[in-house]
């Protein structure tokens, strides 16, 4: 495995497509005998959970390159999968990388199907540089942490659609037949018109590493991605997006503004970083329909991860009921939707009508990005301003070393100024 000490943005991003091997033609699995070959990017908890999902997905899947900034990591799946799928572990010691680079070499590799799953910061730069290489792409959400991400990952969609690569996010909601179904039926009209909603994901705590003292800033910011907005988004990105996009699914667009409130009360150690642990949102849709959003991570209280959505003729759990003029309750068969977005993704490829959802997801983060400048400034921000703002929070160099950590946002301190988020 070979290890990079550090690299300019301008250098992560560059030279990818001139070092990987341009696939001239993406289906090249487009018969059921063909091999799916998976390159692994990012081999962390999600990493590794996705890997499995695709090899659950299909059988004609095969794992062929691994890669991942630390090479405890590569080396820990790969021991996993050597021992538990011998048969379709078909990586080796030349094709299993470590250090900054270590996409560019797995996108080097003869993988025709990549998973993204690095800390979402680094998303829009990996997926650019898959599309770039020619690969389907299943990314993990979500795929950017600021708006100049968001408009990075918009554009690269356009040329992944252009070169007909499949691209597939981990929003398996999307996926799940419970969901499927019955916002098919909110949109056919089964609650009426829909006049508001709420969506939650709150919950405990989440795992935290405490600072070892070997470790440099970077070091202890990677190992804690979730606490640092360059690299999660902070939690309202990261996690509730999946809810946000519900949201939008059900409202079948994106909200023109957002307000909201939140803060850092509960996990006050700087060792959570700079992160809140609650947030509260008001959606507005073009409409005039507001949907309220809550999430929080906070020990010791109340859980709750849903969404539902009140209409003219009804009200619907829009995982799988409908009560009201019209009544349903899902009761088909669901196989894991972790599995079944690859198992989707693998089909359209095959059929020759590869899906992508890259501006779907993308306009979803910038909705979530959008509620996080909200509660962070005390300010409302509409969609066009955040899809126009020049807000890039990532560093200027990935590298090991010293790397501040920015202070805790404060409302009404931190404000939008001459197209810039000042603050972060």
């Amino acid at each position: 495995m070979n290890e990079v000490g550090s690299v300019t943005r301008r250098g992560f991003i560059g030279g990818a497509a001139a070092s990987a091997v341009l696939a001239a033609a993406p289906n090249v699995f487009a018969q059921g005998s063909d091999k799916i070959r998976v390159g692994v990017i990012g081999c962390g908890g999600r990493g590794s959970g996705a890997t499995y999902n695709v090899l659950a997905a299909d059988p004609n899947v095969e794992i062929v390159a691994l890669g991942d900034l630390f090479p405890e990591r590569v080396k820990e799946l790969a021991g996993r999968l050597k021992a538990e799928h011998a048969g379709r572990a078909k990586f080796t010691d030349d094709t299993t990388f470590s250090g900054w680079d270590a996409y560019k070499k797995v996108l080097a590799s003869n993988c025709n199907y990549v998973i993204l799953a690095t800390p979402p910061g680094f998303r829009p730069y990996h997926f650019q540089a898959a599309v770039e290489a020619g690969k389907n792409i299943f990314m993990e959400k979500p795929v950017a942490v600021d708006p100049n991400g968001v408009r990075k990952v918009i554009a690269a969609s356009a040329v992944a659609q252009q070169k007909g690569l499949a691209v597939v996010s981990g929003t398996q909601r999307r996926h799940q037949a419970g969901y499927v179904e019955t916002i098919k039926r909110i949109h056919g009209g089964a609650i009426g018109e829909v006049l508001g909603g709420q969506v939650y994901w709150n919950q405990g705590g989440l795992w935290m590493n405490p600072r070892q003292p070997e470790w440099d800033d970077m070091t202890w910011q990677l190992k804690n991605w979730l606490y640092f907005t360059w690299l999660s988004g902070d939690h309202i990105v990261e996690q509730h997006v999946h809810n946000i996009d519900v949201a939008n699914w059900v409202m079948n667009d994106t909200p023109v503004k957002v307000y909201g409130m939140g803060g850092r009360q509960v996990r006050t150690d700087p060792a959570y970083g700079h992160c809140f642990d609650h947030f509260a949102i008001e959606l507005e849709y073009k409409s005039g329909v507001k949907i309220q959003s809550m999430c929080r991570q906070i020990d010791g209280t109340a859980a709750r991860v849903s969404e539902s959505f009140i209409g003219t003729k009804g009200t619907s759990n829009p995982s799988g009921s409908i009560n009201g003029t019209t009544r349903y309750r899902f009761e088909g068969k669901q196989v894991d939707p972790y599995v079944q977005e690859h198992i989707d993704m693998i089909a359209s490829i095959r059929a020759g009508k590869p899906l992508n959802e890259g501006k779907r997801i993308a306009e979803s983060c910038l909705t979530a990005i959008m509620g996080r400048i909200a509660c962070y400034s005390g300010q409302e921000i509409t969609f066009d301003e955040a899809m126009k703002l020049d807000l890039d929070i990532m560093p200027a160099e990935f590298k090991f070393g010293k790397l501040p950590v920015p202070p805790v946002a404060v409302p009404g301190r931190f404000k939008l100024t001459d197209g810039t988020f000042k603050g972060l």
